[in-house]
């Protein structure tokens, strides 16, 4: 690990820090508006549509410039999407804006990693990035929740700056004006981090030959054999994290009767669970054993449906770090591997977008089936049970899959393989 590494790891648990933040002072706002309780999901949705959208085009971005600047980019998109929540633009259309930024930002993130170290270092890179980007989650959610809070908006307001008039009036508008100083202190890491002097061949530009090279790197991910395996398994982890966010704060107001800015602190709970297994993960598991975590996915779906037993704070807390440590030991190797495979069979950046487009389709459809069954009264319970369910059942079928493309050939034998 170099000097270099820990920059990207500044930028992004800064830039990381201020998302999370935000989220929960644009549902603050959203409760303020007593908008309908099925918008407060599709807050997240706005968010990670771009990811969706842009997914045939941040990849070639992503590799036609130097990715730090790239990130800096990104991060100056992420300052206007939260100055404009400041002027009250709608708080699902400024989110979608700082969603647009993410989208740019997360092809350089995770791309420069494979140009600044070799594959055998991918997995504890990744398991700092990892646990490093679950810190931020935690800090970011006890942040935005502290922010919204009665006291939190009190002393803000009472923070004056002598013969200088803010013109901040409310206690969103001080929140708002946190987020974007952190904004701003992880744009000035963007501007520290070195040029790896990875090159790539000229990016298309035209939008009709860009989606259609965009579809051939997706097809082969998918086909590769060891691809199509860490792929869907975190495409469901990424589905699956984000509704259990939603699921957790409506669990915490009605099991534990918890308001909003205390349940955000069972979100950091998680989270914490998560860096735990991140970290464990980054420890044991070398790139080559990767697959091994494949069952732990199966038990943590399992685990997720005894929340509906749990109706004290005293068991909801180690509850939750057990499903956030499983969540996070499996899902580190994996996220690792699918970035090894993408660099050996494509660029940095076009394998990292296409990942993007899995995962955040799989976190838009996963919302808006939560977002339908909130708005059809179901009950939470079984809300739950289908979740966990869901998420040990595929993971079962992909575990199964894994076992019959070994039967015809070795793909373990394609890990540490160099690039195509």
């Amino acid at each position: 690990m170099n000097r270099g590494f820990y920059t990207i790891m500044a930028a992004q648990f800064f830039s990381s820090l201020a998302d999370n933040a935000l989220l929960f002072v644009a549902i603050s706002l959203l409760t303020s508006m007593n908008a309908p309780a099925s918008l407060t999901p599709l807050l997240k949705l706005s968010f990670v549509l771009f990811y969706v959208l842009l997914a045939a085009f941040v990849g070639a971005f992503a590799d036609s410039l130097p990715k730090g600047r790239v990130m800096f980019i990104a991060n100056l998109i992420k300052v206007f999407g939260c100055g404009l929540m400041f002027v009250s633009v709608h708080p699902l259309l400024s989110y979608a804006v700082v969603g647009f930024g993410a989208a740019v930002y997360s092809p350089a993130k995770y791309g420069i990693l494979t140009e600044l170290l070799p594959p055998e270092k991918l997995v504890p890179a990744n398991g700092w990035i990892e646990g490093l980007t679950v810190m931020s989650i935690i800090f970011g959610t006890v942040l935005g929740g502290t922010l919204v809070s009665t006291h939190g908006s009190a002393w803000l307001l009472g923070f004056d700056m002598p013969g200088f008039d803010t013109g901040i009036d409310t206690g969103a508008e001080a929140a708002m004006a946190v987020v974007v100083v952190i904004y701003i202190l992880a744009t000035l890491f963007n501007l520290r981090i070195p040029d790896t002097g990875a090159r790539y061949e000229h990016q298309e530009r035209n939008p009709a030959k860009l989606i259609a090279d965009f579809a051939n790197c997706s097809a082969t991910l998918w086909r590769d054999k060891l691809g199509q395996i860490s792929l869907a398994v975190t495409t469901l982890f990424w589905g699956a994290g984000a509704t259990l966010q939603f699921i957790v704060l409506k669990w915490a107001e009605r099991s534990l009767h918890m308001p909003l800015d205390k349940a955000t602190n069972l979100i950091g709970v998680v989270a914490i669970g998560v860096a735990l297994g991140a970290i464990m993960a980054a420890r044991m598991i070398p790139l080559r054993k990767s697959l091994t975590v494949i069952p732990l996915g199966i038990i943590m779906g399992l685990v997720v449906c005894s929340m509906v037993f749990v109706t004290s704070v005293t068991y909801a807390y180690p509850l939750l770090i057990l499903i956030g440590f499983l969540s996070g030991f499996f899902v580190v190797p994996m996220n690792a591997l699918l970035q090894h495979r993408g660099h050996v069979l494509m660029s940095a950046g076009h394998s990292i977008a296409v990942q993007n487009f899995n995962e955040n389709l799989s976190i838009l459809t996963m919302l808006a089936l939560y977002a339908v069954m909130i708005t059809l009264n179901l009950d939470l319970d079984i809300i739950v049970i289908m979740f966990g369910l869901s998420v040990a059942g595929i993971m079962y079928f992909i575990g199964r899959k894994h076992a019959a493309n070994q039967r015809e050939h070795d793909s373990l034998a394609l890990i540490g393989e160099h690039k195509h």
